[in-house]
């Protein structure tokens, strides 16, 4: 059941407002609206909908449905679907040959919240956000190909089983994270908000990969390769596009089907899932952005501007993978590069900037290693993303080697690195795109020279890697573009549209 001490708004404005964003004018970029009442949720399509509810069953949830009329919208949820790259290829733009991976589980999660909205409304897999540049890949509704990540675990304590038809979720890194690098257990909750005895993490929804695991490793170190799909990585790789991710695989495991992140499938919610184990509708960084109905505020979290603060939001009752190290070992430290959930790390990049201080500048387009020449100088966005990318394995390399400016850097027990090429690029151009493979390339290059920097520090036989993305990234249709404004103005209820989804009503 939703909370009863949240808000519960109108149930007759929320009618007015789901049918209104089911009407025939908005449903090729309209998939379906999510709604929760006191004691069930609904979802519903232009053709069907589902109601269903929870009951507590241990540290989690068992799901019952009360009812389906017509298709049901999320029926099928195999994480398995639409891959490999071919199968999602061979399908572009799913609706009713869709699959909404873990969908009972990430709606309910939600509307845990709060901040959540009165209306989810998760746009279609051929939307094209027009107002957002016209994007070719995108990414943040419930179906597969938007939710899946690519997952990696290799080197020490890693079993070597390469590439296997399995899925995970990425509330499921962070505990596994943390079993691989040995933190002790702790006091926490699970899904449900119940003690769990085998928490790693103060709340952890997520669950340990065991089968992946043999054992521990002294050092663990992160990449996120952002908004990269899940299914293109594999390819590349097998094409020998990707030398130093197939470096990892073939020391490792890689979850063939991916790992799903949490509604919604955007940047920092999930970056922010990844390091606590926990959904966004629990950890507290709901969105990029949304409304705070107890201030009475916007707030903004994916953004230049509000990156460095953009854990204010996180809740105390989570625990971030830097805050597991230093409870279990006060005295090492652990490395947070370029990445806004930081809160516990030894050395942030974000915390530099806190304090006042700026990462070494990097290079012009014309002088920055690892960037492909026919993008980095014409778009903007991969110029930007490139530099920002590059003072991210400047500081990596340093870091490792025992200094970076006038900070000494002791060998870390846990270090992560944040590149963000690969978002820019695949939106740019869409997830098969020659752009999309150059920002693969150029990122890869950049993890092999981190690789480097670790095996030059001497630790490469205590060291276990991972590589995640916070979601995946799905070919748009630019002949399906709009919005549903004219029809939430239609309705004559008072609303504010957060992050073109997030529907508040009576604001």
């Amino acid at each position: 059941m939703r909370p009863s001490e949240h808000h519960q708004p109108d149930p007759e404005h929320v009618a007015a407002v789901t049918t209104a964003l089911l009407q025939p004018e908005v449903a090729p970029f309209v998939d379906m609206t999510i709604t929760a009442g006191a004691e069930a949720y609904e979802v519903t399509g232009p053709d069907g909908r589902i109601r269903f509810h929870r009951e507590v069953d241990g540290h989690g949830w068992r799901f019952e449905v009360d009812e389906v009329e017509g298709r049901n919208p999320i029926e099928n949820q195999d994480p398995a679907h639409l891959s490999p790259l071919a199968a999602e290829q061979a399908t572009p733009f799913p609706r009713e040959d869709n699959a909404y991976p873990f969908a009972f589980e990430q709606i309910s999660q939600l509307f845990d919240s709060p901040a959540a909205p009165d209306v989810c409304v998760i746009h279609s897999s051929a939307h094209n956000w027009e107002d957002q540049g016209g994007h070719r890949g995108e990414h943040g509704s419930l179906g597969v190909v938007q939710a899946r990540a690519p997952f990696i675990l290799s080197g020490a304590g890693v079993k070597r089983r390469g590439v296997v038809p399995e899925a995970c979720r990425l509330i499921d890194v962070a505990p596994t994270v943390a079993a691989l690098l040995g933190v002790a257990p702790v006091d926490g909750v699970g899904q449900n908000g119940t003690p769990r005895a085998d928490a790693l993490l103060r709340r952890q929804d997520g669950e340990v990969q065991d089968q992946v695991l043999d054992g521990t490793a002294r050092h663990v170190v992160g990449f996120l390769f952002d908004g990269t799909n899940a299914n293109v990585l594999h390819d590349l790789v097998e094409r020998g596009e990707a030398p130093n991710v197939a470096r990892l695989i073939e020391q490792g495991t890689s979850f063939g089907h991916g790992a799903m992140s949490s509604l919604p499938t955007v940047t920092l919610a999930n970056h922010t899932s990844i390091l606590t184990g926990a959904m966004p509708g629990h950890h507290g960084i709901l969105h990029n952005a949304w409304w705070d109905r107890a201030t009475g505020e916007q707030v903004i979290t994916n953004s230049p501007e509000t990156w460095a603060w953009a854990m204010n939001t996180l809740s105390d009752e989570v625990e971030t993978l830097f805050e597991a190290v230093a409870r279990t070992w006060p005295d090492e430290v652990t490395f947070c590069v370029n990445e806004p959930c930081d809160r516990g790390a030894w050395y942030s990049t974000l915390g530099l900037m806190r304090d006042g201080g700026l990462p070494d500048r990097p290079p012009g387009p014309d002088d920055l290693p690892f960037a492909t020449e026919r993008f980095v100088r014409p778009v903007k966005d991969y110029r930007s993303a490139s530099r920002m990318d590059h003072t991210a394995l400047d500081q990596a390399e340093k870091l490792f080697a025992g200094r970076y400016q006038d900070i000494e850097a002791p060998l870390p027990r846990f270090a992560w690195v944040n590149f963000s090429l690969t978002d820019a690029a695949f939106h740019e151009g869409g997830p098969y795109s020659e752009i999309a493979q150059a920002s693969v390339r150029d990122t890869d290059a950049r993890l092999g020279a981190v690789l480097d920097a670790v095996e030059r520090a001497g630790v490469w036989d205590e060291t276990a890697f991972f590589l995640v993305a916070d979601h995946g990234m799905e070919e748009s249709n630019p002949e399906v573009q709009g919005d549903w404004a004219s029809a939430l103005a239609g309705t004559g209820i008072p609303h504010r549209d957060e992050a073109y989804g997030f529907v508040y009503l009576d604001v």
